[in-house]
């Protein structure tokens, strides 16, 4: 595999004497379009405005290409970085028109082809003459992607560009972006806090975590194979029910987890654990020994989102085809279908309270 094109080692970053970057290191490698995602103030902006310069590191270092261009002995300036930047408000230029904005420190030699080629490649063709309060917050968009690509970047940072927009078009559009950004081949990161859009725009994700990235992964690992307990609560949806290692398995109120084992540090027979339990890993079931009862429902159309309660007092979600419409209050019959147990060592005293 070839050397990666972006490289973070210690990134290390304060404001005064608080901490909001600790430690960060990750590699990208060329056409790579990845994630910095986490909750506000985890320090995931302050780390993209260090790989910027527009922040200063004070530990560790950033290399573009093999070149360090963040370190404490030294920082290429912004400008001479050869990145493009989509901001959250994107930033253009109200007086010029689309094709101006785009076309914005080009040289002239080269404007109007470039402009062309990206009106066509972000489907603005046609409307190249118009001003950016004539357009939708999806256009604007565009365009300030567009004004990125333009000089051929070798990186894009992208500073949570969808969240002045409407909910239901922010996947989308993540998703269009991602489309655009891999036919001009350009490398990329996203920040944002919000798991759809990272889900919909990244082929590699790093959560972010109090200025720690606790796991860079792909989507698929983030969800299934969790590095920490926040990785693991903080992506998708699920909740924790006691456990119980054993010889056979995992043991649980709803019966033995045999499955393959995720445990992120070695566990003892007889520990109490911690055992996540996905929407997905909890089936809907009438022929079931084990009963939930129905505490809340969500209807998503094909599916219902249940939070039901166990005997125990725990609580879990099942997704169900909404054919099966139960009120509140009502016991349904449950059973696990899990091929990946994921567990972690009980947090103080969430010991299992179920008989074996």
């Amino acid at each position: 595999m070839s050397p990666p094109l972006l490289q973070l080692a210690g990134l290390t970053h304060r404001y005064g004497a608080r901490p909001v970057v600790r430690e960060a290191s990750f590699d990208l490698h060329a056409g790579g379009i990845a994630c910095l995602l986490g909750p506000s103030g985890c320090g995931k902006t302050t780390l993209l405005r260090l790989i910027a310069g527009f922040e200063n590191p004070e530990a560790g270092s950033i290399a573009l290409e093999g070149v360090v261009i963040s370190s404490r002995d030294g920082v290429v300036a912004p400008e001479h970085r050869h990145m493009g930047m989509v901001f959250q408000d994107f930033a253009l230029f109200p007086h010029l028109d689309v094709a101006a904005n785009i076309g914005f420190g080009l040289a002239k030699v080269a404007r109007a082809s470039r402009v062309a080629e990206l009106l066509e490649l972000t489907g603005l063709a046609g409307l190249g003459q118009r001003y950016p309060h004539q357009l939708s917050g999806g256009q604007q968009q565009r365009v300030a992607l567009a004004r990125a690509l333009a000089p051929r970047p070798r990186l894009v940072l992208l500073d949570e560009p969808f969240s002045s927009l409407d909910v239901d078009l922010r996947e989308r559009l993540a998703g269009e972006v991602r489309q655009i950004l891999l036919r001009e081949g350009t490398t990329a990161i996203l920040v944002t806090h919000d798991q759809h859009e990272a889900f919909a725009f990244a082929d590699i994700i790093g959560v972010v975590h109090e200025g720690r990235i606790e796991q860079w992964a792909a989507p698929y690992d983030l969800y299934h194979r969790p590095a920490t307990r926040f990785v693991a609560d903080f992506i998708g949806e699920g909740a924790f029910v006691p456990g119980r290692r054993t010889h056979a398995g995992i043991e649980t109120e709803l019966g033995l987890l045999t499955g393959e084992v995720h445990l992120p540090r070695s566990a003892a027979d007889g520990q109490p654990l911690d055992v996540l339990l996905r929407p997905d890993d909890v089936v809907h079931d009438d022929a079931a020994p084990c009963k939930a009862v129905v505490m809340s429902k969500a209807f998503r159309g094909a599916e219902i989102l249940y939070s039901l309660q166990l005997a125990s007092g725990a609580t879990v979600t099942a997704l169900v085809p909404s054919h099966h419409d139960h009120p509140t209050g009502t016991p349904i019959g449950i059973r696990l279908d899990t091929a990946h147990v994921i567990v972690f060592p009980a947090e103080a005293g969430n010991t299992p309270r179920f008989r074996t």
